[in-house]
């Protein structure tokens, strides 16, 4: 595809700025990594609405962009080559505009890899535990009278933040004194769990002061401040 318009997504979710990276989404704990990592770089960017209360998730248009049918997603119009460049998953999207831009990953090799150890770990750990605390903590699964499901995923979660919590003794940040994409992927869960979740005393988040200290002063960076309410939701 040679420009933004050839993207059937543009039918549903037009874009006023096609020069500008298009951003589908909304603000969840895996939406808000790329809001805040747009908002961190300073790049150009036009956010999109994607609703579940109407399942935008699930149109062909945003399928056509995304397969799995989840958000975010974005559509780079200027990519590599000047090609207009759509990716999705967003572990995959922070990898992407950390070398576009030389920002938030390190260009040495092992701190570059050391760093996307702490995103896997966030994408295959805390993401998909911390999901199924909230599933069976506060919507349809909290009605389960068996309660196994649930306390599994708890303990589970206390290990991951325990993990987290002694890595980050003396440390400013994930990688020591350097803030990066890892610290974007792993404290929007964290906050997630305990304000949106409401399980911060279930997981006893007060066992973990270091969680807490680094995930209160990611909380209060502007550009997070900014990327927590994009896109709005209606």
């Amino acid at each position: 595809m040679k420009s933004l318009s050839d993207f059937e997504i543009t039918k549903k979710w037009p874009a006023q700025h096609p020069d500008r990276i298009q951003l589908y989404s909304l603000p969840t704990p895996n939406g808000v990594k790329v809001s805040i990592m747009l908002e961190e770089t300073e790049l150009p960017y036009e956010a999109h609405t994607v609703s579940f209360q109407t399942n935008d998730q699930l149109t062909p248009e945003f399928i056509s962009l995304n397969p799995n049918n989840k958000i975010p997603a974005i559509i780079d119009p200027n990519g590599p080559n000047g090609k207009p460049m759509p990716l999705w998953e967003s572990g995959a999207i922070l990898i992407y505009l950390a070398e576009k831009t030389g920002k938030l990953l390190s260009s040495d090799p092992v701190k570059k890899y050391q760093t996307i150890q702490w995103l896997m770990f966030q994408m295959g750990g805390i993401g998909p535990m911390f999901g199924q605390v909230g599933f069976f903590h506060k919507f349809a699964g909290s009605e389960y009278e068996d309660k196994r499901p649930r306390d599994r995923y708890i303990n589970e979660s206390k290990r991951l933040l325990g993990v987290l919590n002694k890595h980050l003794q003396n440390k400013e940040w994930i990688m020591g004194n350097e803030y990066s994409i890892a610290d974007i992927a792993i404290f929007p869960w964290i906050r997630n769990l305990v304000e949106f979740y409401e399980a911060g005393n279930l997981v006893g988040i007060a066992n973990f002061p270091e969680v807490q200290r680094v995930t209160k002063q990611f909380t209060e960076r502007d550009a997070v401040q900014k990327g927590l309410v994009t896109p709005p939701r209606f």
